[in-house]
């Protein structure tokens, strides 16, 4: 089950890039992300009042609504509305999810410090593939765009920021809130956000043509639904080591996307580089099962009896 999860986050994520891509060929980032969330709000703020008692909603305090906000905030305000606007000016979907891509090793690295997390050397070890395997597929496609600004990658990797912040700031929260609650206090909070940005700047018109429309769609139902909805779902089952390792698989994903759908170059760097990702998702799900596996074994033995012998099986 957790294998078809991650398989389904990881084309329902990587569906996000194409449909920005579409969107913003008929109109700004601020427009699109407007439409995207403010009849999806809707929905789900009517479907939330009729079933407030079935989701949760009256065990939620204020602190909790208040901290959902902000994770909705910087998870989805501040991520997407970068990456719509790097694609936007020109940075190409490959290349945003290269950067998007780096994730990982930003949330390996502070998920020790911060949430008191091992991060075994297999998991180093994977992550460094990860990356490897984004930079080869995408490393062409960055070389071949020209006029773009280089302070425009600065862009993504903002949003990039964002979500890892949010990502934290969720796992480190007392409490628990069914998945249902978060959605919509999220994207209630996005189209907020981003209707008063839209108004705020004279883009709150939509354009007439129908592919504005179905990169609309494509956006609530596969992105929305399916990609974000599926990472709290996938982070809360596998942890923030391994959920971020998934978005390795992003770039290359991407490249699919763009080869099937807009005529984009698919090379064998491409295809050496989604190997070599797929190497690491392997690496680093293979150390944490170990890990798993070792823990439940040392049940009942001391603490730091137990932490060193799961070092030691990591290490081997």
């Amino acid at each position: 089950m957790n294998v078809l999860l991650s398989a389904a986050f990881v084309l329902c994520w990587s569906s996000g890039f194409v449909g920005a891509k579409l969107g913003t060929e008929d109109a700004g980032a601020t427009t699109l992300l407007m439409w995207r969330f403010l009849p999806l709000a809707a929905v789900l703020v009517g479907v939330a009042t009729y079933r407030r008692h079935a989701w949760g909603w009256r065990s939620m305090t204020p602190r909790d609504l208040t901290r959902q906000a902000v994770i909705g905030l910087l998870s989805q305000s501040g991520y997407l509305l970068t990456v719509y606007y790097a694609i936007q000016l020109g940075v190409s979907s490959g290349t945003t999810a290269l950067i998007d891509g780096t994730q990982p090793l930003v949330a390996g690295a502070l998920a020790g410090p911060l949430l008191r997390e091992y991060v075994s050397p297999r998991q180093w070890l994977g992550l460094c593939l990860g990356l490897a395997g984004v930079a080869l597929v995408t490393t062409a496609d960055a070389a071949a765009t020209h006029g773009v600004a280089w302070w425009t990658y600065v862009v993504p990797f903002a949003g990039m920021l964002s979500l890892v912040a949010a990502t934290f700031m969720d796992r480190r929260a007392r409490s628990s809130v069914p998945p249902s609650v978060s959605m919509t206090i999220h994207c209630t909070t996005s189209a907020l956000v981003f209707t008063a940005m839209a108004l705020a700047t004279g883009t709150a018109t939509p354009p007439t043509t129908d592919s504005f429309w179905v990169a609309t769609l494509w956006l609530i139902t596969l992105s929305t639904f399916g990609g974000y909805g599926l990472y709290w779902l996938v982070l809360q089952r596998s942890g923030v080591t391994e959920v971020n390792t998934l978005m390795f698989l992003m770039a290359p994903v991407t490249a699919i996307w763009g080869a099937l759908m807009f005529d984009e170059p698919f090379t064998m760097q491409t295809a050496v580089g989604l190997g070599v990702a797929l190497v690491a998702v392997g690496v680093v799900r293979g150390a944490s099962s170990g890990a798993a596996d070792c823990r439940k074994g040392e049940t009942g033995a001391p603490p730091h009896r137990s932490k060193l012998n799961c070092r030691s099986a990591d290490a081997r």
